[in-house]
C-alpha cells in the first residue's frame, strides 16, 4: 500500500489533479459548450436550442458587415499598439538600465498605469480627452488639445492607441529590463573596446540576446490588444457609429444585447482561431531569431 501511495502516477494525480480539475471546469468545459452553441440558434435565455449547423458561420462571412469592420479596426489597432508600445517599452527600459540615481523611481512611475483597471482607466481618460484637453486648448491655443478626440473615427482610433500604449508600455518595460540585465557586461565592454558604436552594439549584440524577452512582449501585447474590451467599452463604447468597435465588443453586443448567443459564440470561435494562428506564427518567427548566451 505504501509503495502504491508513493508511486509517481498517484503523486502526480494528487498534486496536479485539483489544478487540472479547476482548469477543466473553468476553461475546457465552457470552451466546448461555446463551440456547441455556435452551431445553434440559442438566444441565451430560452430552454429551446435549435441546431442550425453552419448557418451562423455563413451569416458571419456573408451577411455581417459590422463584424468585418470590427475585425479591420481591431487589426489596425493591434498593429499600432503593438509596434508603438514595444518600441516605447524597450526605449524606456534601455534608458533606465543605465546607471542613474532616479531609475527605480522612474521605473515605478512608468509601471503605475498598468496597475489601473481598464474600465477605470477608460473613464479617467474619457474625462481628460473630453474635458481637460479642450480646456487646455482654449487656454493655450494649441491645436492638439482642441481636437475632438472621441467624436471622429480617426481621433477616436488614435485616442484608444494613446491610452493603450500609456497603460501597457510600462509592463513591457519591466520584461525588457529583465532581458537587458542578463546581457553579459564583459561582452558589451569588449565590443566598445573594439570600436563598435552604440548602434552597432544595440543591433548586433543586445537585440539578438534579448530576443526571448521580445518573444514574450510581442505575444503578450498581441493577445492583449486583440482581446481589448474594457478600455474600448469605457472610453468610446465603439463610437462614433461603431467605427471604434473591437471584435470583443462586437461579440458582447451580439450575444448579450441582441440575444443571439449562438451567433455570438460562432464569432468568438472564429476570433479564437485567428488570434491563435497569429500568435503561433509570431512566436515561431521570433523563436528562430533567439540565440544562446
Amino acid at each position: 500500500m505504501r509503495r502504491w501511495l508513493t508511486s509517481q502516477p498517484i503523486q502526480q494525480t494528487v498534486f496536479l489533479g485539483p489544478a487540472l480539475l479547476v482548469y477543466a471546469v473553468v476553461m475546457v468545459v465552457p470552451f466546448l459548450l461555446g463551440l456547441y452553441y455556435s452551431f445553434t440558434n440559442w438566444n441565451g435565455v430560452s430552454s429551446h436550442i435549435g441546431w442550425v449547423q453552419l448557418q451562423n458561420y455563413k451569416t458571419i462571412l456573408t451577411d455581417d458587415p459590422d463584424f468585418g469592420r470590427s475585425f479591420w479596426f481591431t487589426a489596425r489597432f493591434t498593429v499600432a499598439v503593438v509596434a508603438i508600445s514595444n518600441a516605447l517599452g524597450f526605449a524606456i527600459a534601455y534608458l533606465l538600465s543605465k546607471p542613474m540615481k532616479t531609475r527605480n523611481v522612474l521605473r515605478t512611475v512608468f509601471f503605475m498605469p498598468n496597475v489601473l483597471g481598464g474600465l477605470l482607466l477608460g473613464f479617467i481618460w474619457r474625462f481628460i480627452l473630453t474635458q481637460s484637453f479642450p480646456a487646455i486648448g482654449q487656454a493655450t491655443g494649441i491645436g492638439f488639445f482642441k481636437l475632438a478626440w472621441l467624436s471622429t473615427e480617426a481621433t477616436a482610433f488614435w485616442g484608444l492607441v494613446i491610452v493603450s500604449v500609456w497603460q501597457g508600455a510600462g509592463y513591457l518595460m519591466v520584461i525588457y529590463i529583465a532581458g537587458l540585465t542578463n546581457v553579459p557586461s564583459d561582452m558589451l565592454e569588449a565590443a566598445a573596446i573594439d570600436g563598435a558604436t552604440g548602434w552597432q552594439i544595440l543591433r548586433t549584440i543586445i537585440l539578438p540576446l534579448i530576443m526571448p524577452a521580445v518573444t514574450v512582449c510581442l505575444f503578450l501585447s498581441i493577445s492583449w490588444t486583440f482581446k481589448s474590451f474594457d478600455l474600448n467599452f469605457s472610453l468610446t463604447q465603439g463610437g462614433p457609429f461603431k467605427s471604434s468597435q473591437s471584435v470583443a465588443m462586437n461579440i458582447y453586443y451580439e450575444a448579450f444585447k441582441n440575444n443571439r448567443y449562438g451567433l455570438g459564440t460562432a464569432k468568438a470561435f472564429i476570433f479564437f482561431v485567428v488570434v491563435t494562428v497569429i500568435t503561433m506564427v509570431q512566436v515561431s518567427i521570433t523563436k528562430k531569431r533567439e540565440v544562446e548566451m
